[in-house]
C-alpha cells in the first residue's frame, strides 16, 4: 500500500492534529492536544516510503542539502484538495541510517492574543518603542504563535518597519500598516548573527528574532533594543528567573556584571508559557508574565534573580502573575482540573498553597 505525504497532509488538517512523524518501521503519526496517535489502517513505513514522501516536498536542491548536512530545516505551503491552504515547518534528519521527517502545522491565519486565550497586558508591549520581549516555554508550547500575534498587532496598529529573521519562515505577514520583511536563515541571510549585524543598517522599528541560540545572537539582540529598537525574540527556558539566567551566563564571567547592567535596562518583559490539556479536548495556554519594573530592573542588575518570583506574585496591578497563580484561575474556571494544574506546575507547592491555603 503506497502512503502519499499529500493524503496525510490533508488528513493533519481534518484531525486538528499539530504535528506528523515519518520514521522507518513505525506507523505514521499525528499529534493531537500534545499526544501522539498512530494512524490506523496504515502499514509500517519501510526506506521508500520515508524518502518518497520526503522528496515529494522539498526541492532537488533542497533534498542534496538534506544529503550532504543529514539534516536540514524547511518550510512550505500545502494546498489541499479542499482548496484550503496550510503552511508546514519541517526537519529531516537521519536515524539509525535512515531518513525521518517531522512536520508541523502553521495556521494561515494569525489569532489575536483575545483569541489565543493571552493575558490582555500583552497588548501593552506592542505600544512600546525601544526593548526586549521574551517569549519562553518548551518546544511545541505555542512560543512562535504568540509572536504571531504579537507581530500582527504591531502590523494592524503602526506605520513601522518589522524585520523578522526565522529559521525556517514560518507565519507569514501581509503588510498592512507596518511594512514586515521577513528573512530566512541560510536562504536570504547565513546565520542570525549574520542577519542581526546587518539589520540596523535596514532602518527597523521592530526586529523579531526566531531564537536566541548563541553568545553572538543574544549581544545583537541586546544592543539592537538599546538602540532605540523593539525586539522580540524566544528562549527555550521555564520561567522568567531561569530566563534572564540563561541569558547572563552565555557571556564569559568577567563580561556578565555589564550585561547585567544592559539587560536590566532594555528588558521590557518575558511571557513565560505552556499548553495544558483540557479533559474535554483541547488545550488551554498557561502563562507566567513578567514586566521590567524598578523593583526587577534592580533585582537583574544586582544578580538577585532569586527574589524575581515574589515580585511577581505581588505585582498583580502591573498585569505580572505566576505560572502558579494562572494555573489556579484555570482551575477555579473549571478548565483543567487540579491534578492537570499539579502536573504543570513549577512549583507545585506553591500552587497547593493559593488552592487550598497550605504551606
Amino acid at each position: 500500500m503506497q502512503i502519499r505525504i499529500h493524503d496525510l497532509l490533508a488528513e493533519v488538517l481534518r484531525s486538528g492534529a499539530s504535528d506528523l512523524h515519518l520514521g522507518v518501521g513505525h506507523l505514521p503519526c499525528f499529534r493531537i492536544d500534545g499526544d501522539l496517535h498512530p494512524v490506523a489502517g496504515l502499514p509500517s513505513l519501510a526506506q521508500e516510503d520515508v524518502e518518497q514522501a520526503i522528496s515529494d516536498i522539498l526541492l532537488p536542491e533542497q533534498m542534496a542539502s538534506y544529503r550532504q548536512s543529514r539534516e536540514y530545516d524547511f518550510s512550505f505551503t500545502y494546498h489541499a484538495p479542499t482548496g484550503e491552504e496550510a503552511r508546514f515547518r519541517g526537519n529531516c534528519f537521519f536515524e539509525s541510517g535512515n531518513m525521518t521527517l517531522a512536520l508541523r502545522l502553521i495556521p494561515m491565519r494569525i489569532r489575536s492574543i483575545e483569541e489565543l486565550g493571552l493575558p490582555r497586558c500583552l497588548l501593552e508591549v506592542t505600544g512600546q518603542r525601544r526593548g526586549l520581549f521574551l517569549v519562553t516555554g518548551p518546544t511545541g508550547h505555542g512560543k512562535t504563535t504568540t509572536l504571531a500575534a504579537l507581530i500582527d498587532e504591531v502590523n494592524r496598529k503602526r506605520r513601522d518597519h518589522v524585520v523578522t529573521i526565522e529559521d525556517p519562515v514560518e507565519y507569514v505577514y501581509k503588510s498592512q500598516k507596518s511594512i514586515i520583511h521577513q528573512r530566512q536563515v541560510g536562504i536570504d541571510t547565513r546565520s542570525f548573527a549574520e542577519a542581526l549585524r546587518r539589520v540596523l543598517r535596514q532602518d527597523p522599528d521592530v526586529i523579531l528574532i526566531g531564537e536566541m541560540r548563541d553568545l553572538e545572537t543574544v549581544s545583537s539582540a541586546i544592543t539592537a533594543a538599546e538602540t532605540g529598537h523593539l525586539v522580540f525574540a524566544t528562549l527555550h527556558t521555564q520561567d522568567a528567573a531561569q530566563s534572564i539566567d540563561r541569558i547572563i551566563d552565555v557571556f564569559p564571567p568577567h563580561q556578565q556584571q555589564q550585561i547585567r547592567i544592559q539587560l536590566s535596562a532594555v528588558l521590557v518583559g518575558i511571557c513565560s508559557q505552556q499548553l495544558i490539556p483540557r479533559p474535554t479536548g483541547g488545550r488551554v495556554v498557561g502563562t507566567e508574565i513578567l514586566f521590567a519594573n524598578p523593583a526587577v530592573r534592580n533585582c537583574i542588575k544586582e544578580g538577585k534573580t532569586n527574589q524575581i518570583k515574589t515580585l511577581i506574585q505581588t505585582g498583580a496591578s502591573s498585569g505580572m502573575h505566576t505560572m502558579e497563580q494562572c494555573l489556579a484561575d484555570k482551575v477555579n474556571e473549571g478548565l483543567i482540573p487540579v491534578d492537570t494544574a499539579m502536573a504543570y506546575a513549577y512549583d507545585p507547592k506553591d500552587l497547593q498553597r493559593i488552592l487550598f491555603g497550605q504551606n
